[in-house]
């Protein structure tokens, strides 16, 4: 898989000693998300149940309490089956190699946000049977249902002009909420900058109900996910909309 996220993950995973204390303890639900192909046999722990993180869709939650400094485990085999094609090379964080030093079995760490009671990880191979990741903090309080968020993971400038209003531009990392319109729909343009020359992507519409959360993400990634039958794919831009319904541990990713 190679996701042109690489580099905003590795510097998101950068950040983990500077952002985080041990002290912390966090007690919340996460939706655990394959950036790339399928990933089995993770775990918050080792010799803890596994979790399969399916690409680009929510599965079942799963519960955590602990350090905010979320550990995920995997077997040394299956970390480097899965991560051998990778083409980040990008070292393994400092504080990943001290753990990995003691336990082999960790294979990627995640800052969670302290106060949050739900959270999205992504987790994306990386070099030497390791995983970068990125959390997007989804605490009704900064996901509120009913709305869309919408989050540029792409390495380039996107703009996005949502329900005829006044476009907004986002560099990689930004998202803003949108209020969707009377019928309950976020119709949407989305471009991107080019070299400086704006492209245009899609024009498309999402229904937003009002007991769901839902994000649209922007990506640039070749994963088979995207991939059609034929070889080709929806465009130069992907994007993939999660749904989470208010009362349910599971929702689809459409891409």
């Amino acid at each position: 898989m190679k996701s042109k996220l690489l580099s905003c993950l590795t510097a998101a995973a950068a950040l983990l000693a500077a952002h985080a204390s041990a002290q912390d303890q966090v007690s919340m639900k996460l939706d655990i998300i394959a950036w790339g192909p399928k990933i089995e046999g993770l775990s918050l722990k080792t010799g803890g149940e596994t979790i399969t993180a399916q690409p680009f869709i929510y599965t079942k939650a799963v519960s955590y309490s602990g350090s905010s400094i979320l550990e995920l485990h995997q077997s040394t085999a299956a970390a480097a089956a899965t991560t051998e094609a990778s083409q980040s090379s990008a070292p393994i964080p400092p504080e990943l190699a001290k753990l990995r030093a003691k336990d082999p079995t960790i294979v990627g760490l995640a800052k969670l946000p302290v106060g949050s009671r739900r959270a999205t990880v992504l987790v994306a191979p990386a070099a030497s049977g390791t995983y970068l990741t990125m959390v997007i903090d989804d605490d009704p309080s900064k996901l509120p249902f009913g709305k869309l968020r919408i989050h540029n993971y792409s390495p380039l400038k996107i703009a996005m002009r949502c329900n005829g209003k006044t476009q907004k531009e986002l560099k990689t990392r930004d998202a803003f909420i949108v209020e969707p319109n009377s019928n309950n729909e976020v119709i949407y343009e989305l471009a991107y900058d080019e070299k400086g020359t704006w492209q245009m992507q899609e024009n498309n519409l999402i229904p937003v109900r009002k007991d769901e959360q839902v994000q649209l993400i922007v990506l640039k990634s070749d994963a088979d996910f995207f991939t059609s039958s034929d070889g080709s794919k929806s465009g130069f831009l992907q994007t993939v909309t999660l749904r989470r319904p208010a009362k349910e541990l599971t929702a689809e990713a459409t891409p």
